[in-house]
């Protein structure tokens, strides 16, 4: 007991040391504030200016980088709420319906002599074109529920006809819904565009499939976001256009 009332009052007697300290340095310097008040004034004022300005200008760009990630985020849900509208008017098409859209897709984005197959043994080619330079266009389409996969089995059999029957610069395997990862995988390592649901749903708002190849593999059409956003040739689109 006591060596703490000895270390209490030699607590005591610095606080009151240091209190006695800060009250003669803060009259000290209220003194020769006092003195040189002419001379020192404007310097002080400036700085109080300086200092509420830095203030001000902080509050405006923080504020400022607030409203910008809002907006970020308004505009993101704004555009993912869309693309499910807009995707829900595909997946309500025939798979043949279906068909003639993603040709339609690729007359809008500058694509020519686009052809669509709509039959049976047309080995993987239901759409086939030109890329706005000239490249072969050959595109396979899913129509598939949304919650299916398309398995590495169909991505084979695309694999094995798209550049070897059809000679393809540009192979692209269209699906409304997600690739297993086996089959993007195959689709990475043979360069083969796989354009799952969430890629889709781009292209369907606007993005151009030129925009889209360097994507492949990204997204895994589950609802993630991409890293990267594609090339819009249309600002804004309601939904698929109707029959041509």
């Amino acid at each position: 007991m006591t060596a703490r009332r000895r270390r209490k009052a030699v607590l005591r007697r610095l606080r009151a040391r240091l209190r006695r300290t800060a009250w003669s340095g803060g009259a000290a310097a209220a003194l020769a504030l006092a003195l040189t008040w002419k001379t020192v004034w404007p310097y002080i004022v400036g700085a109080v200016l300086v200092g509420v300005l830095g203030a001000i200008g902080w509050w405006l760009r923080r504020t400022r980088l607030r409203t910008v990630a809002r907006h970020r985020a308004w505009q993101t849900d704004e555009e993912n709420a869309a693309r499910e509208r807009s995707m829900a008017e595909v997946d309500a098409m025939t798979w043949q319906r279906f068909e003639r859209y993603v040709a339609e897709l690729c007359r809008r984005d500058g694509c020519t002599q686009v052809v669509v197959s709509g039959r049976s043994g047309d080995l993987g080619a239901d759409v086939i074109g030109r890329m706005p330079d000239g490249r072969l266009l050959v595109i396979q389409c899913k129509h598939y529920a949304p919650h299916r996969t398309v398995p590495s089995g169909d991505m084979q059999k695309f694999l094995g006809t798209a550049k070897a029957e059809h000679g393809a610069d540009v192979a692209v395997f269209v699906a409304t819904c997600a690739f297993t990862r086996e089959a993007e995988k195959l689709a990475l390592k043979h360069e083969i565009l796989a354009l799952h649901r969430n890629l889709l749903g781009a292209w369907v708002r606007g993005a151009t499939l030129e925009s889209l190849l360097p994507l492949n593999g990204t997204g895994h059409g589950t609802g993630a976001r991409t890293g990267r956003r594609p090339r819009t040739r249309h600002t804004a689109r309601q939904g698929p256009p109707g029959p041509r």
